[in-house]
């Protein structure tokens, strides 16, 4: 079983959005869509409404540094912050919690985390907002004020990577240790992602994820995040929406319990922004998925939904040397089924069925040409 060190580096901020010198506003309103389900099915992903404490919203100013492609986002409601705050703590002390806000900008939603007593690492990649954000020490909370780029840490295939983009580095300056996966939360992150980079953030952090790598070094790191509203739709789809359903899809709902926290709706954007936390299940890792076989069950989702209309068995006579029938009989699937009438937890069981399977040494067919599937 699988239950190392694993930790966490903080990524967490909010902000509203908008392009360079342009008006924004957040705009006001908690969702109540009729399509978001109380409990999905099986239990396998909880995606319920909790609405924010004050949904009457004022509309706030949008911060944004000039000269840059892609502006960071911040928070601007101090009505807003503090329902962000009162969530982000819940019913846990303050002190006990390490909240790390990623671009926090102006510092809005900082103050009111320190305001509650939290201990706040701000990580900031806009020089210009750093002074502000050091004069906010002067509140409860316990504040550590960092130079870094959450959204650009720990670049996948790059042999040397500079210290203000290492969470090695970052971490251990900052004094953060490594807790066991079958530990509780050690730290939550609260962040906006970019619009323009944000599936590629959400398929670096999947393989972070599963791999123990980066901030998941550190324990089962908790993301608070603000996505938009077609990432959102695709991470909670499951076979009742066949047209949203994707590897994503899966791997992210295989990895972590995701809940809708709250909506907002920004109205010169034309945009709605979803705020969702993903909590990495303590079940995740087991004797037949682990850090060391999760590129093969990559792979093996990969390849069915490069073909989602085949039969079940047609995939699994490409993938494995291990009698699909046999696998099939043990999970009670039809053989002539597809791929989009299995959720999430089916695609787990069906990998850890031939990673368990006696029948053979070698289990896996591995095609390189599935490497280009579009994800």
């Amino acid at each position: 079983m699988w239950g190392a060190a694993m930790g966490l580096p903080p990524r967490l901020a909010l902000s509203v959005l908008a392009g360079p010198g342009r008006s924004c506003v957040l705009g006001s309103g908690t969702a109540t869509r009729q399509n978001l389900q109380a409990r999905n099915r099986r239990d396998f992903s909880d995606f319920y409404l909790q609405p924010l404490f004050d949904p009457d919203l004022e509309e706030s100013p949008f911060y944004a540094s000039k000269g840059r492609s892609e502006p960071t986002r911040h928070v601007a409601c101090k009505k807003l912050a503090r329902n962000l705050a009162r969530n982000l703590l819940g019913f846990q002390k303050p002190t006990r919690q390490l909240i790390l806000e990623c671009n926090p900008g102006p510092g809005v939603l900082t103050e009111a985390l320190l305001s509650a007593g939290a201990r706040v690492v701000a990580l900031e990649s806009e020089k210009s907002f750093i002074p502000n954000l050091k004069s906010l020490r002067k509140y409860t909370g316990e504040l550590r004020v960092v130079h870094c780029d959450f959204f650009k840490m720990d670049p996948r295939h790059q042999e040397i990577i500079k210290p203000e983009y290492s969470s090695r580095v970052i971490f251990q300056n900052l004094g953060i240790k490594a807790v066991p996966w079958s530990a509780g939360v050690p730290i939550k992150i609260f962040g906006i992602l970019p619009n323009k980079y944000e599936r590629r953030i959400l398929w670096k952090t999947l393989f972070d994820l599963y791999s123990c790598d980066s901030i998941y070094r550190y324990g089962r790191i908790e993301l608070n995040l603000f996505v938009s509203e077609k990432e959102f739709q695709r991470l909670i789809a499951t076979p009742k929406r066949p047209d949203l359903y994707q590897v994503l899809s899966v791997l992210w709902q295989v990895a972590c319990e995701i809940k809708f926290i709250h909506m907002e709706s920004l109205k010169s954007m034309k945009q709605n922004l979803y705020f969702i936390q993903m909590t990495p299940r303590k079940t995740l890792f087991t004797e037949n998925l682990s850090p060391l076989n999760y590129d093969i069950f990559f792979h093996m989702v990969k390849h069915c939904f490069g073909k989602r209309s085949a039969p079940i068995m047609q995939h699994l006579r490409s993938l494995t040397t291990v009698d699909p029938i046999d696998v099939l009989r043990q999970m009670r699937l039809s053989p002539g089924g597809t791929i989009l009438k299995m959720y999430p937890q089916d695609f787990k069981r069906l990998f850890e069925s031939i990673e368990s399977s006696e029948d053979s040494v070698f289990k896996w067919v591995y095609d390189e040409s599935l490497e280009d599937i579009q994800v």
